[in-house]
């Protein structure tokens, strides 16, 4: 999953497509380096980062899709609002990718339900407009778990069906470097939700602390593909139906690999198999 944030403020590439031109062909980039669906976002969900109203949303978002999906792309469109997802989906995207998981906005779940498209379920606690908030837990893992179950049972019960359901631990969102990487240490409790997964830790704040070690200084997000693809490398391996990641080209190849190394182990394509071990 490509990511397109048509938005002047987000933490790794705000401004840089906040045209729609721009926007449109960064999208098919992303799609020629090997992206299978293009997530598009006309609000930043950083932290600390102002709302826009609805009106400036859709001014943002709804040209982007309309040709990113007359180009045939299969697009995402990243909201919390319903009146964005709906023209979104009119306009031709496939699939909702709701950081609240329909807890931002009560139409949500209505009209993604009406609409049989795709819900993208993310593990949420609230805005983050005051910060990281009500990032304290216990047992990350379970709580998120937990409360991802909890969502999930609502979103079922609001018309939802099982099989249009994907989860997301929300890396980021209320939570801390430590916090995220037990998260990814865990990912294997995701799939007692029986659900796909998505993993979105693309160039996000805890891989800058990995990076920069006890005393560093964090680099610069567009300094963090590298670990980028690593998690994705980690994430396909445990069995993410997607990685959601601004830089395609390096996440894709890492995903050729973690396949390929898989296909290796299930086909039982060890050396010496045969018999014949190396000597």
């Amino acid at each position: 999953m490509g990511v397109v944030n048509v938005t002047p403020d987000s933490f790794s590439d705000g401004g840089r497509f906040f045209d729609t031109t721009a926007a449109v062909k960064h999208g098919l980039e992303l799609v020629a380096e090997g992206a299978d669906l293009v997530d598009v976002g006309g609000e930043s969900t950083r932290p600390g980062a102002t709302r826009v109203d609805e009106a400036e949303e859709l001014r943002r978002v709804i040209p982007v899709v309309r040709g990113l999906a007359s180009e045939g792309v299969v697009v995402s469109v990243d909201t919390v609002r319903a009146s964005v997802a709906a023209q979104a989906l009119a306009a031709g995207a496939a699939l909702v990718n709701d950081v609240s998981g329909g807890l931002a906005d009560p139409a949500m779940i209505p009209v993604v339900a009406e609409s049989g498209a795709p819900f993208v379920v993310m593990h949420w606690r609230g805005f983050m407009d005051g910060g990281n908030v009500h990032g304290v837990y216990e047992d990350v893992v379970a709580e998120v778990v937990d409360e991802l179950h909890a969502r999930v049972e609502a979103v079922l019960a609001g018309g939802i069906a099982p099989d249009r359901i994907v989860v997301d631990p929300g890396l980021g969102f209320s939570k801390e470097a430590e916090h995220d990487l037990a998260l990814l240490a865990h990912l294997d409790r995701l799939t007692a939700l029986g659900h796909p997964f998505l993993v979105a830790a693309s160039r996000k704040r805890f891989l800058g602390r990995v990076l920069a070690g006890p005393e560093g200084a964090p680099p610069p997000a567009r300094e963090r593909d590298a670990a980028t693809a690593a998690v994705s490398a980690l994430a396909a391996q445990a069995g993410a139906w997607a990685v959601r990641v601004h830089e395609v080209r390096a996440t894709a190849d890492a995903v050729r690999v973690a396949r390929a190394v898989e296909g290796a182990r299930t086909e039982g394509n060890t050396p010496g198999a045969s018999g014949e071990g190396a000597r």
